[in-house]
C-alpha cells in the first residue's frame, strides 16, 4: 500500500503539471506534502480563484487516468540550469542554487512536466486514486514578507474515493466544530483588532467556562499540596537574561521596554533596541515565562530539606510574539494564561513529584474524555548547541522522567532534539473526536535554572544543596485548551462546564414571574440558569436555547406551575427528559454537576 505522504507529494506534481498546461506562463516554486494534504506555490499574471478549481481538477484527472509514470532522473547542475532556464522557471533556478556542491540533483518527469525534486513519488499517477482542491491563499516566497507574494493552492489526495469521501465528511464536521465559529455563535470569546491580533477577550459565557476549569484544577492542586502565588506581567530584562529566556527565546518575545528613568530622547528606535539587546541599557520585558518570578519567590526565604517539596502554582498570563500569519483563534495566540506550577524538590523526591504531575494530567484527560492521547519524551540532542547546562544534569533529569513514565505504566515515544533549552520534558499529544492531534500538557525537569539563579536549600548534612525543579502545566494554555474543548465537545459541554446550564422557557408572559422564582431556586442550588422572558412563541424560545447549546431547557406552562413541575428538554442527557418535580430536577442537576458526568454521546463511545 502506498505511503499517504508519497501520494500527497505526487498529487502536488500533478497539480503543477495541470496548471502549467492550462496557464503556460505561470511560474512554479515548491509543492510539498503536508500533514493532511499538499500544496503548490504559483506566480503569474492570472489571479486564481476557487472557480478555476473545476478546470484544474479536470486536467489533473486526465493525468491520473492516463497512469503516467513518475521518472526520476539524476542530472548535473549545468543540465538542470539549462532545463529551467529554457522553460523560464526562475524560481526553480533559485532553488537549484540552494543545493550544495556535491549533492545529488534529481528531477522527476511526469509526461512533459519536469520538476526539481528529491522524491520519492508513486510509480505512476494512477496510484492517486482520488483528490480534491480545497482552497487558495497568499504565501510569501520563502516565507519572507519582503519577497513577492505567491498563490498557494491547497488540496488533498488519497489512494481511494472512499478515503477522500471520509476525509471530506470529517472536514465538514471540523468546520461545524471550528472553535472560531462556535466561539462567536456561543458568545464565548472575541478577538478585536483594536485590542490586538492574538489577544483574547473572554466574554462572560467563555469566562464562566474558563473559571470552571480553573476551579476544577484548583481542587486537585489543594489536594496535592500546592500553594498559589501571583506575579506581575512585566519584569526587568536582567531577570530573563539570568534565566536564559533572553536571548534563547528572543524571536518569540515582544520587544523589550526601555527604563523611562534613564531614557535618552536622542536615540533612534534602532539604537535604543540595540542597547537593550546588548545590555548597555536597562529595561523591562512582558514576561514570556512565569518560572523566573516563581524562582524569586522560592529564594526569598531560606529553605531546608524539611521545606521541600515546595510547590508554587499560578494561573499566570504570559506573552509570546507569534507571526501574524501563524495566529489562529484561541489555539495560536500572543497572550495566554498557563495553569503553571513549579516544584522545587530534592533529587530523591523528583521521581515521586513527576508521578504526582502525571496523575494530575490523567485526571484532567479522563474527566474531559481525552483518553486517546500519546506521551512523548522530548530529549536533548547531544550534537546541538542550543541547550544549556552540563551533561550530568541532563542525564539525571532524562533518567528521572523516563523512570516516572515507566513506573506509571505509560507507553511513550522519544523525541531526540525536542527538549526545552534548559531541560527534557514529557509532552501529552491528545487526539480529539475527529482524530486531530493537539499538544497540550507538559512536564519538564530542570537542573539548570536552579544553578543559574544560585538556588540552595540546607540538606540533612547541614550543607547547601541545589534543588531540582519541575515545570508543569497540565492544561498548557487555557486559551488553547478551551479552543480545543469547544471543538472536542462541538459546543455541547458537560453540564458542569456549560456557561449556561438551564434556560427556563415560560410559554406565556403571565408565567414569567413563576419562571423567575424557579430560576432563584436553581441559582440557590449552584445551578446557572436564565429565564427567556421574550413575548414570542415557545418554538422561538426553544430555538434560541438550542443555538446557544444550553444543555437543559425547562418549559413551564400553567399545568407545570400548578403542579410544581417542569417539562425538561435536554441536549446531553436523554434519560432526564420529561416531567419532573422541581425538587427532583434540582437533584438530577446537582448530581450531574458534582460527578462531572460526560454527555451521553461520550459515554456511549466509551
Amino acid at each position: 500500500m502506498e505511503d499517504p505522504e508519497v501520494i500527497r507529494h505526487s498529487a502536488a506534481h500533478v497539480l503543477a503539471a495541470a496548471v502549467l498546461r492550462l496557464f503556460p506562463s505561470t511560474k512554479i516554486d515548491i509543492g510539498p506534502a503536508t500533514e493532511t494534504g499538499f500544496y503548490y506555490d504559483f506566480d503569474g499574471d492570472r489571479t486564481f480563484t476557487a472557480e478555476d478549481f473545476a478546470a484544474i481538477e479536470e486536467e489533473m484527472a486526465r493525468t491520473v487516468a492516463a497512469d503516467l509514470p513518475f521518472r526520476r532522473k539524476e542530472v548535473s547542475r549545468a543540465e538542470a540550469e539549462e532545463i529551467f532556464r529554457k522553460s523560464g522557471q526562475h524560481y526553480k533556478l533559485e532553488r537549484l542554487a540552494d543545493i550544495a556542491e556535491g549533492e545529488t540533483i534529481s528531477l522527476y518527469e511526469l509526461g512533459d512536466f519536469v520538476d526539481l525534486c528529491r522524491g520519492p513519488h508513486v510509480a505512476s499517477s494512477g496510484a492517486i486514486g482520488a483528490f480534491r482542491l480545497l482552497s487558495i491563499a497568499g504565501a510569501y516566497y520563502r516565507g519572507s514578507e519582503t519577497n513577492r507574494q505567491m498563490q498557494r493552492i491547497y488540496g488533498v489526495a488519497f489512494a481511494s474515493r472512499e478515503e477522500l469521501d471520509k476525509y471530506l465528511e470529517d472536514l465538514e464536521e471540523a468546520k461545524r466544530r471550528d472553535h472560531r465559529r462556535l466561539g462567536k455563535e456561543l458568545q464565548l470569546f472575541l478577538i478585536d483588532n483594536d485590542v490586538g491580533a492574538g489577544l483574547i477577550l473572554w466574554l462572560p459565557r467563555g469566562a464562566t467556562m474558563r473559571l470552571e476549569l480553573q476551579q476544577f484544577i484548583m481542587g486537585e492542586l489543594v489536594r496535592q499540596g500546592y500553594e498559589q502565588v501571583m506575579t506581575p506581567h512585566v519584569a526587568r530584562l536582567e531577570l530573563f537574561r539570568t534565566s536564559g529566556h533572553f536571548p534563547y527565546y528572543r524571536d518569540a518575545q515582544f520587544e523589550p521596554i526601555a527604563d523611562r528613568e534613564n531614557l535618552d530622547p536622542t536615540l533612534s528606535y534602532g539604537e535604543l533596541s540595540a542597547e537593550l539587546e546588548s545590555g548597555a541599557r536597562s529595561g523591562f520585558l512582558v514576561k514570556p515565562m512565569n518560572c523566573p518570578a516563581h524562582i524569586k519567590i522560592f529564594s526569598s526565604t531560606p529553605k531546608s530539606y524539611r521545606d521541600l517539596p515546595c510547590r508554587l502554582a499560578e494561573f499566570g498570563t504570559v506573552y509570546r510574539w507569534e507571526q501574524s500569519g501563524e495566529l489562529s483563534g484561541m489555539t495560536r495566540v500572543r497572550g495566554f494564561t498557563q495553569d503553571d506550577a513549579h516544584i522545587f524538590c530534592t533529587e530523591e523526591q523528583l521521581e515521586s513529584e513527576i508521578r504526582g504531575c502525571l496523575s494530575l494530567v490523567r485526571k484532567i484527560f479522563e474527566t474531559l474524555a481525552m483518553g486517546d492521547h500519546r506521551v512523548r519524551l522530548s530529549l536533548r540532542d547531544p550534537q546541538s548547541n542550543k541547550y544549556i547546562g552540563d551533561d550530568l544534569s541532563w542525564e539525571k533529569s532524562e533518567a528521572a522522567l523516563r523512570r516516572a513514565i515507566q513506573g506509571f505504566g505509560l507507553k511513550y515515544e522519544e523525541d531526540v532534539g525536542g527538549a526545552a533549552f534548559y531541560g527534557p520534558k514529557i509532552d501529552f499529544v491528545v487526539k480529539d473526536v475527529l482524530g486531530r492531534e493537539w499538544q497540550l500538557g507538559t512536564i519538564q525537569v530542570d537542573y539548570n535554572l536552579p544553578q543559574r539563579f544560585n538556588l540552595t536549600y540546607i540538606g540533612p548534612d547541614n550543607r547547601p544543596s541545589v534543588p531540582a525543579m519541575i515545570h508543569r502545566a497540565p492544561f498548557g494554555s487555557l486559551e488553547r485548551f478551551c479552543g480545543i474543548l469547544i471543538e472536542h465537545f462541538g459546543g455541547d459541554f458537560p453540564l458542569w462546564l456549560a456557561p449556561e446550564q438551564v434556560r427556563i422557557l415560560p410559554i406565556s408572559d403571565d408565567l414569567v414571574p413563576w419562571g423567575r422564582q424557579l430560576r432563584e431556586t436553581l441559582m440557590e442550588n449552584g445551578i446557572r440558569a436564565t429565564v427567556d422572558d421574550h413575548s414570542d412563541k415557545l418554538g422561538a424560545k426553544i430555538r434560541r436555547a438550542e443555538l446557544l447549546r444550553v444543555p437543559y431547557a425547562a418549559v413551564v406552562g400553567e399545568k407545570e406551575r400548578e403542579s410544581g413541575t417542569v417539562s425538561v428538554r435536554c441536549r446531553i442527557r436523554k434519560e432526564h427528559e420529561g416531567n419532573h418535580s422541581v425538587d427532583v430536577f434540582v437533584k438530577l442537576l446537582r448530581a450531574d454537576i458534582a460527578s462531572r458526568r460526560l454527555p451521553d454521546r461520550f459515554l456511549k463511545d466509551g
